[in-house]
């Protein structure tokens, strides 16, 4: 029986060559494993909104006491809100803003969406939760309809919410901007 010396070094290269896909495999996977760190994308040219995002901080330890309120930031901006819906859309990644929560009937929710509202009713609602907070708010000046946008969050990024006119529950009055609301 004749050895050859091109066994043992077709026998060490492939046997290389498994290790650095082994290697580079598990070297992917540790890559893959960690998250993100969690991150908040501002829309260019908006305006922090330090009050409300403490209010709305706040009305969360009103809520649960105990637990830590989520990351939460609020902003607003001139820009329509139908333009900030489809770029926060475009930034994590979905095909746009569907018109409606039923997608034209679809049986899937999608990720992105458009409704309607109404600020009286919206307001009305959380009026047992500003006297706990001791927020002297006055919803009745909380009127007219609105229309918003939910985009929700990904591993890393926060459920978005758009909406214009806007309650300023800080200054009790609707404010013609779009609001950006984004928590985890």
């Amino acid at each position: 029986m004749e050895i050859s010396l091109k066994t043992p070094i077709r026998t060490l290269f492939v046997a290389a060559v498994a290790a650095m896909l082994l290697f580079a495999g598990c070297k992917r996977e540790e890559n893959y494993s960690e998250p993100e760190a969690f991150s908040f994308v501002v829309y260019p040219g908006s305006k922090y909104l330090g009050e409300m995002t403490e209010a709305t901080k706040n009305a969360h330890r009103v809520i649960n006491p105990g637990q830590e309120p989520p990351p939460t930031a609020i902003y607003d901006t001139d820009a329509p809100m139908e333009q900030v819906a489809e770029y926060y859309a475009k930034e994590y990644g979905y095909n746009g803003v569907a018109p409606d929560m039923t997608n034209n009937l679809n049986a899937a929710k999608p990720p992105a969406y458009y409704r309607t509202g109404d600020l009286a009713t919206d307001n009305k609602g959380i009026e047992p939760l500003l006297k706990k907070m001791n927020m002297p708010t006055d919803v009745s000046k909380a009127t007219g309809l609105y229309k918003a946008a939910d985009i929700q969050g990904r591993p890393n990024r926060p459920r978005v919410t758009v909406q214009r006119p806007y309650f300023d529950l800080t200054k009790s009055q609707v404010v013609d901007r779009t609001l950006i609301l984004m928590s985890r």
